[in-house]
């Protein structure tokens, strides 16, 4: 796919961020969690035979003006996005900044990368293999989501854990490696 007519999807990718590789794990009275590989186009280009699997269908599901739910969404977007090695789409991970972070925080993200030279978003130079998005609660006036990036694969995986805190008209005001609470 050309960058023009992932550019042209854009619109559609911020209204429906989560793809297939994506699961929510939720009932009444438990933290929701969301997690997820990238995408296939994201992934090492190799192609086995396909074979029947018995494995559930996945599904994803969220809801409207939830801090997990809107984080999930752009982390899924994102890392989609950055992690097609082949042709990374700037202009959506940029579009998908625009929409998610707060104008000040995104000017910050901005110094902090300058200053560390790494993807502020992901707090690494390269993309996860997989990540979680966990719900951790109330904090002042927003809601601190745990996003858990998982890099690498088999024996050699690295996680980070990082702390999105999201302002209560769901713009992601910081993202940081310890907890706001």
């Amino acid at each position: 796919m050309n960058s023009k007519t992932r550019t042209a999807l854009t619109a559609g990718v911020l209204a429906v961020a989560l793809g297939l590789g994506a699961t929510i794990q939720a009932s009444a009275g438990t933290p929701r969690s969301v997690s997820g590989k990238p995408s296939e186009s994201a992934q090492a280009s190799v192609h086995a035979p396909a074979k029947a699997s018995t494995a559930a269908p996945q599904s994803v599901s969220g809801t409207l003006g939830q801090a997990v739910t809107r984080v999930a969404d752009f982390y899924g977007a994102y890392i989609d996005a950055k992690g097609d090695y082949t042709d990374p789409d700037v202009t959506l991970a940029t579009a998908l900044r625009k929409h998610y972070l707060t104008p000040d925080f995104a000017q910050r993200l901005a110094a902090w990368e300058k200053k560390n030279g790494t993807d502020g978003v992901l707090h690494a130079q390269n993309v996860p293999a997989q990540w979680t998005v966990t719900d951790n609660g109330t904090v002042g006036h927003g809601h601190e989501v745990i996003v858990t990036l998982t890099f690498g694969s088999g024996e050699t995986t690295q996680k980070t854990k990082l702390f999105v805190l999201v302002e209560r008209y769901n713009h992601i005001i910081d993202i940081d490696t310890t907890s706001a609470r």
